[in-house]
């Protein structure tokens, strides 16, 4: 029984040591970065009503909900997403504000998945929503965010692919597809499997033009020539085209950035929130085989609570992104570990003094009794392990 209680449940997990203060600066570096781009911070509860992550509001699926009931009855939920809860928020504190809100946020997020995928239940996010703005602007300083947000991580090689909502969707309407065919066509894309969508796409008997805007798609970077050729084959589908001229002007916009280089355009970028309705976006990078970040335009999610205003924002997968910078050696600067301050009995009153004066000049210190039949080497090896801490013993120690 006792050995039993050491363990966590399936899908979670404990962080400590260097990796817990790894995750801590990693998380105050991004924070630092999206208050110099005027974002402020906001807190939401960790469990909210069911109705704000319902089918409606197209988040995650229900039977992928951590579900339970308070004293009244209500149906309450574990956040699976945070910007549902965003946006409930900016309904309630910014429903009169005409101009855009900068809003960021960090916490952790709940969902059931299958035990057999293998992934997290339990996740840490932080990110960032635009609030009231539907231009490409707004598309593109989010983009530029999340760009820099990887390099302030120390990432040096990573892709944002990125794609519109309304390509696929467009198509589908174009081709009238039934909602399983527009699903079936869906899951087929989000596993890659292509040749399921060339099958697929054969068997509908589709006009040339339309099957070869299907068939980008599975196209992972489009050029500009082929930019070029989707536009001109969507001539007849407006709603595809001005899908393509949006990531058309998005990835000029990038260039006033500098940015443009780690982003590409991806048609085939789907996304299981149900909600986006632009530009949607993911960022991949060696060693994570997940998303370490992800987004997309929500132009309708805010209506749902009141308050009518376009909306773009992005969620950084710390666990992702942490285990992506260990697979590829990066190291964060790390803070010191301070100092272990180790003192015999008699020396206690000396020690608590010299211990304040180190603290109250920022470096953090740990007081320890020396044992007598402990070596030296003992708390040089606690000092190791204890955060790389600097051990001093106070000179009579000796």
């Amino acid at each position: 029984m006792q050995r039993k209680l050491l363990h966590t449940p399936e899908g979670v997990r404990d962080i400590y040591n260097s990796e817990c203060a790894r995750k801590l600066i990693l998380q105050e570096n991004l924070h630092r970065l999206l208050k110099k781009y005027g974002y402020h911070a906001i807190e939401t509860p960790t469990f909210e009503f069911f109705d704000i992550f319902s089918r409606e509001i197209g988040t995650t699926p229900s039977k992928d909900l951590y579900k339970f009931f308070d004293r009244e009855g209500n149906t309450l939920v574990l956040r699976p997403d945070i910007t549902p809860s965003i946006a409930r928020c900016a309904a309630k504190y910014y429903g009169d504000e005409e101009f855009p809100v900068r809003l960021c946020y960090m916490g952790n997020t709940f969902i059931n998945n299958s035990s057999y995928q293998g992934r997290l239940k339990e996740t840490t996010q932080l990110g960032a929503e635009l609030i009231g703005d539907n231009s490409v602007s707004a598309d593109a300083e989010i983009l530029a965010l999340v760009v820099n947000a990887l390099k302030t991580a120390g990432l040096k090689e990573f892709q944002i692919g990125v794609g519109h909502a309304d390509f696929f969707r467009g198509l589908a309407e174009a081709a009238g597809l039934e909602d399983d065919t527009k699903q079936e066509l869906a899951d087929l894309i989000a596993n890659k499997n292509f040749f399921g969508v060339e099958e697929l796409l054969d068997a509908l008997h589709l006009p040339s033009g339309l099957k070869e805007l299907f068939s980008m798609l599975g196209t992972v970077c489009m050029t500009g020539d082929m930019l070029q050729k989707a536009k001109e084959l969507s001539a007849g589908f407006p709603v595809v085209l001005q899908a393509l001229g949006r990531l058309e002007e998005l990835i000029s916009v990038l260039g006033y950035y500098g940015v443009e280089k780690y982003v590409s355009i991806e048609l085939g970028m789907l996304s299981g929130y149900h909600y986006y309705t632009g530009i949607i976006f993911a960022g991949y990078t060696f060693g994570s085989g997940e998303p370490i970040v992800k987004g997309g335009r929500y132009d309708k999610l805010l209506g749902y609570f009141g308050k009518d205003a376009p909306s773009i924002g992005f969620a950084v997968v710390t666990d992702q992104l942490l285990a992506a910078l260990s697979r590829q050696k990066i190291k964060l600067p790390a803070e010191s570990g301070g100092t272990l301050l180790v003192y015999r009995e008699s020396q206690q009153a000396e020690a608590i003094q010299q211990a304040e004066l180190l603290r109250g000049q920022g470096e953090p210190v740990s007081l320890v009794l020396w044992e007598e039949a402990k070596p030296k080497e003992a708390y040089q090896a606690y000092g190791e392990r204890m955060h790389k801490m600097e051990v001093q013993f106070l000179p009579d120690g000796e």
